[in-house]
């Protein structure tokens, strides 16, 4: 049994007397220890959070001692193991909706085994925001914002009807209804605490989320990042995460950005400075003098594309531009009173003009912002950053570069292929380079009123110099919260947007997940006649490839204002310094530079309308939700009725047969290689996303069920049904498999040498009764946190996956599952080893295995080469060892 001991620091506590209030809190400068003040401030949130819950437990004095000592032990090559309490979590309906179907499923396997299923709750402050659930079905004309949400509650009804039975059912959640904006935003705007005050305890807000762009909340000086739904379960039932103590990347910011520049300029540039850097698993802090130059939607724009970059966390202490965001977003002044004093009281408040408050860092970096310039990033990953002088010349070059991130291996002969196409009884035409989407998307940038104000007076300029976007091409803004309409509609740039095709289409994550809706049908078949690489061009922080329309292969991350630059010229083979955008109502040729806002135009606009009554308006309504969401009538019971029927929530496979007692460690006997794979094999290649394919796995199973494939919905909407989410594992269009050598969802069943899609394959494999593995190059994983990236292949049959390296959260979510991440020893691959694939492998686990221990893979023909067996804690070990993270959670409730 775990004991809970009286915390050891208690003598720590000190009070604090705010505007006549007394709180309390763990006074760490009052540890007298020098290393404190050393420590980086993303470090000292660690350190407190590890004081305040120390029980000798879960999180012991030697914790502490280590996370003090962090100067020290980051250099340690095998990494120091400390556990992190964090003091909430935040989940969007993709990922959160699976996470309440397996808080359900919990409760009804607490109950089969004799449990009391209503202990299963969240203990730890749970946030749940509806943004993934709207498509970009409708955009120029009138009531598409409606039109959209209309279609949402169409497509989504059960999913919202499940998730509201959630709201009431479980204590501690709070669910955000639909049509409030994107989660990352709310979290910002309205969620964040800044500190927390639980019982007029204060101590620092820190989280977990379900989505890897959850550290955009850095930019506000909280401590939070992406973990996959596995983990954000645990955290949600109490438990302490467990990390390898990070490095820190010192970045200096000095100097001021020029008249010209955005936040997204900068951003590209960090992105790509820092992943030639090489950060993952480490944490960046931001510091220097032009940090404070930076507001915070500046701030959170580079905290949020963290991910692009690789590290955890993009960390900004608080300072007086924080304080200014909290008035100005309309928080409580009481709660300001407290937050700054407690902040100073123990050393988390930062000047970054005195030098004398930086701490020591791992490495220093540094970035002189007059260096950055108009940039875009593209064609297919994120930190492939490109100067908007040089776009022409680049995309010219990708299109006859051999396939690859920057090539698409057009042939000389097809390079100027010209297609005639007609829309709307109009002829136009498609080449190379074409954009046919522009979206000014939520995630990055839309919390950032200077790119969006900068966007609305571009577009009004554009406007009264007669351009216009060409009607084809599929515009649309989707703001990440009501805030954004208010503030463009008061400064009068809404209608210049809706003039130029950018009207307001729905609040929620859209374009940016593959939610971009269909694009006209004479555009598709243009484009497929053609072979044309098609662009869409969004002012979001993913492209990678598939992601956000099958017709488009070659996708550009850009600010806003570039958004709508380049949907006027239609085109990215463009040098928009020296070519016009087009010819004006006057006759004269527009440039770019002649629509332009400057830098005092914007920040003039957003000192007059961008103020603390709009935040207040939109968020006091914000719980109440639509009149269609006020029309769902939830079921009022604590266990789920699941409906047999449906093909949206079904009770998922996890918990069959368990039992009170551990299982005993199985070896791997006799498997075959499920799929084969290379280098960057990304989440969204792995994970069911964006729409159903009507010749998929997934498609034949919902025909089945009598559905037609008009109602087949995204996979996003069906992450409640592990059916349809199994048999759209590893089925992107644009997965490489090396047994096939081509790009296709399929593989080959070897004993039979038939090629099939994946699922099928793994059916062949368990009626057969073979086990199965995967193999795979470098970074593993990467790209967003999705559960079912790993909940997939556990239910594909696949017990352990052989790889070069990991991405840190995709890791840990194999091992929440119950799949043994191995990897090859350095200098070792698939290709070194001679390994085809179509071998057999065994691999026998002892019962004492240990963190990071070498184990042996036998191959059918007599050789055998050692692995590294990729637990890399304990808790880690023991997570395993009860067949997954949930399983340890269900033994641990029924003590």
């Amino acid at each position: 049994m775990e004991s809970h001991a009286k915390n050891p620091f208690q003598s720590y506590i000190k009070e604090l007397e705010v505007g006549g209030q007394k709180y309390k809190y763990f006074d760490l400068p009052g540890l007298k220890d020098p290393r404190y003040t050393r420590l980086p401030f993303s470090i000292r949130v660690l350190l407190e959070s590890a004081i305040r819950s120390c029980d000798n437990f879960h999180i012991t004095q030697k914790d502490v001692e280590s996370i003090l000592n962090w100067e020290v032990l980051q250099h340690d090559e095998q990494g120091v193991e400390v556990p992190f309490k964090p003091a909430r979590v935040i989940l969007q309906d993709f990922t959160g909706v699976p996470a309440v179907v397996d808080f359900a499923a919990m409760r009804d396997a607490v109950q089969s085994l004799g449990g009391d299923p209503e202990r299963i709750n969240p203990i730890c402050p749970s946030d749940l925001v509806i943004d993934h659930s709207v498509q970009v079905d409708f955009t120029r004309g009138s009531g598409a914002l409606q039109k959209n949400q209309d279609m949402e509650f169409e497509r989504n009804k059960e999913r919202f009807l499940f998730l509201k039975w959630g709201a009431r059912a479980f204590k501690n959640m709070l669910i955000v209804p639909p049509g409030s904006g994107i989660v990352h935003q709310v979290n910002l705007e309205y969620l964040a605490r800044v500190v927390f005050n639980m019982d007029g305890l204060l101590y620092p807000d820190s989280l977990v989320g379900t989505d890897s762009h959850t550290t955009m909340i850095n930019g506000l000086g909280i401590v939070g990042w992406g973990v996959g739904g596995i983990e954000a379960e645990a955290v949600m039932l109490g438990q302490a995460i467990s990390m390898v103590l990070p490095k820190v990347v010192g970045y200096k910011l000095v100097g001021s950005m020029g008249p010209y520049t955005t936040s997204t300029d900068l951003v590209l540039t960090i992105t790509k400075h820092l992943r030639q850097l090489g950060v993952v698993g480490k944490f960046v802090e931001f510091f220097g003098p032009g940090v404070a130059e930076l507001s915070i939607a500046d701030r959170a724009t580079i905290s949020n594309m963290c991910p692009e970059y690789g590290a955890t966390i993009g960390f900004f202490p608080v300072d007086d531009k924080s304080m200014l965001y909290l008035r100005q977003t309309g928080r409580d002044e009481d709660k300001l009173a407290y937050i700054e004093a407690y902040l100073k009281s123990v050393k988390l408040y930062r000047n970054y003009n005195n030098v004398g408050e930086d701490p020591v860092y791992s490495e220093i970096v540094e970035l002189d912002l007059s260096t950055v310039v108009s940039s875009v990033s593209g064609p297919k990953r994120p930190h492939d950053r490109v100067s908007i002088s040089d776009m022409k010349t680049d995309f010219l070059l990708c299109l006859s570069n051999k396939i690859g991130f920057k090539g698409f291996g057009i042939s000389e002969d097809k390079s100027n292929s010209v297609v005639p196409f007609v829309y709307e009884d109009k002829n136009y035409t498609l080449n190379h380079g074409s954009v046919v989407i522009a979206a000014i998307t939520s995630c990055t940038n839309t919390s950032n009123p200077s790119v969006m104000l900068g966007a609305g007076l571009l577009a009004q300029k554009a406007v009264k110099k007669g351009m216009t976007v060409a009607p084809y091409i599929k515009t649309s803004l989707s703001p990440g919260s009501g805030v954004v309409t208010y503030y463009l509609q008061a400064s009068g740039v809404t209608p210049f947007l809706q003039k130029l095709g950018f009207e307001n289409v729905g609040y929620g994550c859209m374009t940016c997940i593959g939610n971009s809706g269909p694009l006209p049908d004479s555009v598709a078949e243009a484009i497929d006649k053609g072979d044309l690489v098609a662009v869409g061009v969004l002012s979001g922080n993913r492209n990678f490839e598939g992601r956000i329309h099958p017709n488009t292969r070659a996708n550009y991350l850009a600010s806003p204002p570039l958004v709508i630059a380049y949907a006027i010229a239609g085109r990215v083979d463009i040098d928009l310094d020296t070519e016009p955008l087009g010819i004006g109502s006057d006759g004269q040729a527009v440039y770019l530079r002649d629509v332009w806002p400057s830098l005092e135009e914007i920040q003039d606009v957003e000192r007059k309308f961008v103020i603390p009554a709009m935040f207040k308006e939109v968020y006091s309504k914000i719980e109440n939700g639509s009149s269609s969401w006020n029309a769902l009538i939830a079921p009022n019971s604590m266990l789920y009725p699941w409906d047999k029927e449906s093909t949206y929530i079904q009770a998922p496979p996890f918990f069959l047969g368990m039992t009170r007692e551990l299982p005993k460690i199985q070896p791997i006997k006799d498997a075959f290689v499920l799929l084969n794979l290379g280098d960057s094999v990304t989440t969204d290649h792995i994970s069911p996303a964006g729409s159903i394919a009507r010749n998929s796995s997934a498609a034949r199973y919902l025909m089945s069920r009598g559905l037609s494939p008009r109602e087949f919905n995204s996979y996003g909407a069906r992450r409640g049904n592990d059916a349809v989410m199994v048999r759209g594992t590893f089925a992107n269009i644009r997965l490489v498999n090396k047994f096939l050598g081509k790009a296709a969802p399929r593989t080959i069943h070897i004993p039979t040498g038939v090629e099939m899609d994946v699922y099928e394959a793994s059916e062949e494999y368990r009626k057969e009764n073979h086990h199965l593995i995967a193999l795979a190059g470098k970074d593993y994983g990467s790209g967003s946190s999705r559960d079912w990236a790993a909940k997939g292949p556990f239910l594909l049959g696949i017990k352990a996956v052989i790889a070069e390296s990991y991405e840190r959260i995709h890791r840990s979510n194999l091992v929440g599952m119950g799949i043994i991440p191995l990897q090859y020893l350095p200098e070792q691959t698939a290709s070194t080893l001679g390994l085809s694939g179509k071998e057999r492998f065994n691999i026998t686990l002892p019962e004492d295995l240990k963190p990071g221990q070498k184990l042996t893979v036998e191959v059918n023909d007599g050789r055998n080469f050692d692995v590294v067996v990729r637990f890399d804690t304990e808790v880690e070990l023991t997570y395993f060892k009860n067949g997954g993270i949930l399983n340890y959670m269900i033994r641990k409730m029924l003590q």
